[in-house]
């Protein structure tokens, strides 16, 4: 979950006992042992590169690598020195090493920071380093669409490496996490103590979606096979699971990694994680696999890391998102019919991902989330406000990747490297001009998180980093949209007379591309078509002429043009005249690139300590972007700000994915959920509308923990620190379920991690097994959920659970409402359905009988199934009745609990408290008189 600093201000060796290094199997894989000084090669040599055994003395480290400069262009070799275990050089004593492998020197390259850090060449993966191909899947360089089991990802782009590992021993349940991201450079620790079915391990995983998981060798089944290997390789069949030696899961190693790359604005995390054994170890394996399997590290004092523990955020396990469809449209995975689609109107990828996260994981903090709430009313009620930052948000990039690409130090260069990094100071200079429109429309701001949002972009860094730009950049230079734009951008990004050589190489560029398009105009005149130069990253410079209105000799293009596609009424081509320029044109622009490359790296490297300014943007953009969404879906539907009390009451609810695909408001509903009656018991037919409304309740609970307004004329919610469903009756081919054990699973997952805080929705339950011992169950599961004082809507078709409310005083019951029409002509009788909430048990009775009569089944058989059910129903009721003595206990517990809620919450004047106290004085004594017959009144006040 995503929550930001800005809102928390406005409102040794290694791991003893637990991490320590075992023996190591066949299947894991042996990650290459970092050199302290050590050369690189941007030839071949980084991916056909071979080990050479070599010991190393023992004795201290050197700290000093081959340093070259961040302007250097040409090749200087460097000379190998000694080797340690550690990545990015450790600086401590490290006596008595074992042998490592050695690399064969090459040549080096330049340093994009123009720092000693030292590089590592790419290892291969061979068959001695690897892991069975059972569990091996190579993570790319590159963003892959990967379709997880994950039931909240819906085959998105999966770019998250995670690290897990467990405590052994009297440690066990232990739990540390470490992730990454690929696109963004944020290192994200956590650690928390899980129960025996591991579920927050496995809900936290689901909502990072990860591409791959990394876990200790001892843990996977060529080890002992350890039950968090088994459940994370169960739920999810389709990630990558690497096994990596024991030995690199390192609290020590951990720590030394933090303290090397952790950007200073974050160094407060080293206080809060020093002592989390577990999360560092997992930090230590996953930093060393990422410099092995992306070929790039980070540059020192340039990471954002962060320790996230479960106690901050709500907890949604995966069964409930998917049930719930948070993200992911059960029907339609591309469907945006889901919360997240209703609330999504974010301009920037960042945006979106803030917003997911917290839908995933809603907010516990009551302080943090009223912060946002009055935000977003803030931004409902200016307009200007509203609209001014929903177009300065729109023009942003996504500044987490761009952070990401600028702090990595990549380990070769080529020209697409260099492309790349002109390319992302040009979209850096464009974010960093957006700065002052932001600040300019967030300066009349009256909420203290816009105040401070507005009061972190006034970083005089933002300006420092701008001006250092412009003096190399151009000032026309900009992102803009359009493959040959861009590479025009490119090509003249870096402003003259800075390199003579450049400059040289860019008047042959031009040259070579102003004798294309005469070239084209030449053939345009020889063979009197209407052709026009075109261009595509793919085949370069091309021919295209439409075919509207022009007639071809024998109806055929000239034998000069080469590879002629058609598509409409446009044809494509090219000649070989056109192929040779192209070649021409690609060297020349690989000069401008490599010079130009040799510039950037300059200015890059002036301006790296100044570059983690761009964390606060990120974290402003995105969180303002995730406001205007959230503001944004009021102004679609009719939402109000919600409460936030000891009690659920929601007036005229309505269901906020429906309200979305009707286009219009649907029946709304109302609840109301108290310590006092905290158990609601809702009946009613088939297709009454129970599952909506108990999703609609859920719903609604995400939204307002999340910060935003909800679908109601009013709304009071109690924080719930977790929520659960149990919904639908399928099998799990899967895991080789019957729909009765899919049920008893997920009640004994909701029975075992259930809080007093806890929202639990449950709809329909001991379906899947006789009529007995179904009501047995529900009986038996109600009355251990009536333990807790966890809020809990239980949907049932068994009318004999409606009995628990006259044995227990907290227990309500509901009823979806059905009305029963009858045909003048053929005098049948049809239901119609209300779908409107009603207190009292369900009145319908037979609703399968009726709808047995309108099928084809003989009318004796509908008849005699008639009676049989009219006297099952007949002894049923005959036991269902209260005593007095009950009747008055839960009177008196219905008072104790309503003057509870009164001296916690009420925010009444006098006078209305002694006209509420009146009214709750006049129900009891009802409620009595009810129970026992009349008693005294006494009028006093």
């Amino acid at each position: 979950m995503f929550r930001s600093a800005t809102e928390e201000t406005t409102g040794g060796s290694s791991v003893s006992g637990r991490c320590s290094p075992s023996p190591v199997t066949p299947a894991s894989v042996t990650l290459p042992q970092t050199p302290r000084t050590g050369s690189w090669s941007s030839g071949s040599g980084s991916g056909s590169g071979s080990f050479r055994a070599a010991s190393t003395g023992s004795g201290p480290a050197t700290s000093s690598g081959a340093r070259t400069s961040g302007a250097a262009v040409g090749r200087a070799s460097a000379k190998a020195g000694s080797r340690g275990d550690s990545c990015l050089g450790d600086r401590s004593s490290n006596t008595g090493r074992a042998s490592v492998p050695s690399f064969t020197p090459g040549t080096s390259s330049s340093s994009v920071w123009g720092c000693g850090t030292p590089r590592l060449k790419r290892t291969p993966v061979s068959a001695s380093h690897g892991v069975t191909a059972t569990y091996r899947a190579r993570t790319p360089q590159t963003e892959h669409t990967v379709t997880t089991s994950s039931s909240v990802s819906s085959a998105t782009v999966a770019s998250v490496i995670v690290a897990v590992v467990e405590g052994r021993g009297l440690a066990r349940g232990e739990i540390g996490i470490a992730s990454i991201d690929l696109r963004c450079p944020e290192l994200i620790l956590s650690q928390f103590p899980d129960t025996g079915t591991y579920a927050k391990v496995v809900t936290k995983l689901h909502i990072l979606t990860p591409l791959e998981i990394l876990m200790p060798d001892t843990a996977s089944d060529k080890g002992k096979g350890t039950k968090l290997f088994g459940l994370i390789t169960e739920n999810f069949r389709n990630v990558a699971f690497t096994a990596v030696q024991r030995k690199y899961f390192n609290e020590r190693k951990g720590l030394e990694y933090i303290q090397q790359l952790c950007a200073p604005e974050f160094s407060t995390v080293l206080m809060e994680v020093q002592a989390k054994y577990y999360c560092l170890a997992a930090a230590a394996a996953l930093l060393k696999y990422f410099e092995f399997i992306q070929n790039s590290v980070y540059a020192p004092k340039s990471l954002k890391v962060s320790f996230r523990g479960s106690e901050q955020t709500a907890m949604i396990d995966s069964t409930s998102a998917k049930n719930l469809e948070l993200v992911l449209n059960n029907r339609d995975p591309r469907s945006d019919h889901t919360l997240l689609g209703v609330l999504n109107y974010t301009k920037t990828p960042g945006g979106s991902r803030r917003l997911r996260s917290n839908v995933l994981e809603p907010l516990l903090d009551t302080d943090t989330i009223n912060t946002r709430l009055d935000s977003v009313q803030e931004l409902l009620q200016d307009e200007e406000l509203f609209f001014g930052l929903k177009g300065a948000i729109a023009r942003f990039l996504d500044i987490d990747q761009l952070l990401s690409v600028l702090v990595q130090i990549p380990k070769q260069e080529t020209v697409q490297l260099a492309e790349a990094k002109i390319m992302h100071v040009i979209n850096l200079k464009h974010t960093l001009e957006l700065v002052a429109p932001l600040k300019a429309v967030l300066k009349n701001c009256q909420t203290p998180l816009l105040k401070a949002y507005c009061s972190s972009l006034e970083d005089n860094r933002f300006d420092i980093i701008l001006e250092q730009i412009k003096t190399v950049i151009n000032d026309d230079t900009s992102y803009t949209k359009g493959s040959l734009n861009m590479r025009t951008q490119k090509c003249y990004a870096v402003r003259p007379n800075i390199n003579e050589f450049l400059d040289i190489a860019r008047r042959a560029y031009t040259e070579i591309v102003d004798d294309i398009a005469g070239m084209v105009t030449q053939l345009g005149e020889k063979f009197d078509l209407p052709l026009r130069t075109s261009f595509s990253t793919a085949r370069g410079f091309f021919i295209q002429m439409k075919t509207d209105g022009v007639v071809l000799p024998d109806g055929q293009l000239p034998s000069d043009f080469m590879k002629v596609t058609k598509c409409r009424n446009n044809y494509s081509f090219t000649t070989a005249d056109m192929i040779k320029m192209n070649d021409r044109c690609e060297e020349a622009l690989s000069e401008i690139f490599h010079m130009s490359y040799v510039v950037v790296c300059q200015l890059l490297s002036s301006i790296h300590e100044h570059v983690h300014c761009l964390y606060k943007l990120s974290d402003a953009v995105s969180m303002l972007d995730m406001l205007l969404s959230l503001a944004n879906a009021c102004t679609v539907s009719d939402y109000v700000r919600p409460e936030f009390t000891d009690t659920l009451a929601i007036k005229q609810g309505r269901h906020p994915i429906l309200e979305r695909i009707s286009g219009q408001q649907p029946i709304s509903n109302s609840s109301y959920i108290s310590e006092g009656s905290n158990f609601i018991l809702i009946t009613g037919p088939n297709m009454s509308g129970k599952s909506t409304y108990l999703k609609q309740v859920a719903l609604c609970q995400v939204m307002a923990q999340i910060g935003s307004f909800v679908p109601a004329e009013y709304a009071s919610f109690r924080i719930a620190d977790q929520i659960f469903t149990r919904i639908g009756v399928d099998d799990d081919f899967e895991t080789n379920s019957s729909t009765f054990m899919v049920e008893m699973k997920e009640i004994s997952y909701i029975i075992h991690n259930a809080s007093d805080r806890s929202l639990i929705i449950i709809d329909e339950l001991g379906r899947g097994t006789s009529a007995e011992e179904g009501i047995g169950i529900c009986h038996a599961v109600c009355e251990f959920l009536l333990n807790f004082r966890a809020f809990t809507l239980f949907a049932t078709h068994f009318l004999e659970l409606c009995q628990l409310e006259a044995l227990y005083p907290n227990v309500e019951n509901h009823h979806m409402g059905v009305t029963l029409t009858r045909s003048a002509s053929s005098n049948a009788e049809k239901v119609t359905y209300t779908y409107l909430l009603s207190r009292g048990r369900s009145e319908e009775k037979n609703y399968g009988l009726r709808a047995a009569e309108i099928t084809s089944l003989p009318p004796s058989i509908i008849q005699e199934a008639k009676e049989i059910t009219s006297q099952i129903n007949k002894q049923l009721w005959e036991k269902q009745q209260s005593d007095p003595e009950a009747l008055k206990h839960r009177a008196v517990y219905h008072l104790a609990t309503r003057l509870l809620q009164a001296a916690r919450n009420s925010r009444l004047d006098p006078d209305s408290l002694r006209i509420y106290l009146k009214g709750l004085k006049k129900r009891y004594q009802a409620e009595l008189w009810a129970a026992e017959g009349p008693v005294p009144t006494n009028t006093e006040d």
